[in-house]
């Protein structure tokens, strides 16, 4: 365990874009020395004084590059591993053999087993949720199953959903899950990746402005993957139902503040230009039309930073952060941070604390740093704040605030 003074917490300098083979995106900074939009106003991100010291209790260690995780009522925690492996940690222990029946997995680049979710009545019907990418380099596509936890075993293992068209190369998966207050399910799903990776003649990126694709999207199913029947696009011609918002290139930071409804995302740019948003049902968050992200290779991916009837991010970082988990927080344990987000950084490697107040604007922005890539951040049943780092030894490090 380490003890962290937040007084400590400086940004670092870029000196050289650092590209990541696996991970959200490729990113160009390791840094959280980066500019924030709410809407237009510069800022950066900066410790406060204010903020408790926190102590980083690693909880687990041995996890082959976790990705997601989620509680059991009991207090069990499921962890993915990207390779493929669904592991349980048992009253602070992992247990050593992996959860069978986990479905077949695409485990190249970005892609493997991604995110898991209890479902809301576990006690009920036992299932949990995974998203994975699976196929071929060639042809791949990201699927959300359902099955039941029994025994340490998946039984009844179905596809709810499954993306269309699909795409090629090893990038850009999307793939968190976030239950909403209706119990309805939301998935981010990537746009298809980078160039010169192309869909029917043309960047695969472009997907994310096509309403007759899943690509670059957040989609809302029911918890058997039907579709709801108030989607915003449900009644449109040559849509896709499931469609909740678009123009999206690749979120992996997705929450939702239960007092409110109102969900937030991360989202990774390609040379910098990473985002937060708040979502809203049918609305248009501009990717590649408008975009404060640059071509890896130099030069413009568009010269508009907003347009009307798309929607502009509240941050914008630059240098990239390379979002990963997000959560909002609503426990007791750390009384001064109720309300706010916590958003994993991969290439930052950090959990940026970003301050809201009473009528929800960023007021602030605090990292917390960490010794490998952060990959996820969520509360626990505990109030406590968990994280999991991306390494080939990835842990799983519980967050406690230091009481003077």
């Amino acid at each position: 365990m380490r003890l962290i003074n937040p007084k400590l917490f400086y940004p670092a300098i870029l000196n050289g874009i650092i590209l990541l083979s696996v991970g959200g995106c490729f990113s160009s900074s390791n840094s959280s020395n980066n500019t924030s939009i709410q809407p237009t106003t510069d800022q950066t991100s900066q410790p406060s004084s204010a903020q408790p010291e926190v102590e980083q209790v690693t909880v687990i260690e041995g996890l082959e590059h976790p990705w997601g995780m989620d509680w059991l009522p009991n207090g069990d925690i499921l962890v993915t591993e990207r390779p493929g492996r669904l592991r349980i940690v048992k009253n602070g222990e992992l247990d050593p053999q992996p959860i069978q029946g986990v479905p077949e997995v695409f485990a190249v680049g970005q892609g493997g087993l991604l995110d898991v979710a209890v479902h809301p009545n576990f006690s009920e019907n036992g299932y949990i949720y995974l998203t994975y990418a699976s196929g071929t380099r060639g042809s791949n596509q990201t699927k959300i199953a359902r099955a039941t936890l029994k025994e340490n075993r998946l039984q009844d293992l179905e596809v709810i959903f499954e993306v269309s068209p699909t795409k090629t190369g090893g990038q850009h998966f999307g793939s968190r899950l976030q239950w909403l207050n209706d119990g309805t399910l939301l998935a981010s799903i990537g746009d298809g990746g980078n160039p010169p990776l192309k869909i029917d003649g043309e960047l695969s990126r472009k997907q994310a402005q096509k309403l007759d694709s899943y690509l670059g999207k957040l989609i809302r199913i029911n918890d058997d993957g039907s579709i709801p029947n108030d989607n915003p696009f449900v009644n449109q011609e040559e849509a896709n139902p499931a469609i909740w918002s678009y123009g999206h290139r690749n979120i992996q930071g997705l929450a939702i503040d239960k007092q409110t409804g109102q969900i937030w995302s991360t989202e990774h740019g390609s040379r910098g230009g990473d985002e937060l948003n708040k979502i809203v049902a049918g609305e248009n968050y501009g990717w590649p039309v408008v975009t404060h992200s640059k071509e890896y290779t130099g030069g413009e991916i568009s010269d508009q930073r907003s347009l009307p009837g798309m929607i502009d991010p509240l941050v914008v970082w630059t240098p990239a952060i390379a979002p990963s988990g997000l959560t909002v927080y609503d426990g007791d344990k750390f009384t001064q941070w109720k309300g706010d987000l916590l958003a994993g950084g991969l290439v930052a490697r950090e959990v940026i604390r970003i301050d809201l107040n009473d009528a929800g604007e960023i007021v602030g922005q605090y990292p917390i740093k960490f010794e490998q890539r952060v990959r996820d951040v969520k509360q626990g049943r505990d109030g406590f704040i968990y994280v999991l780092t991306d390494d080939k030894n990835g842990q799983l490090i519980r967050l406690e605030p230091i009481i003077n």
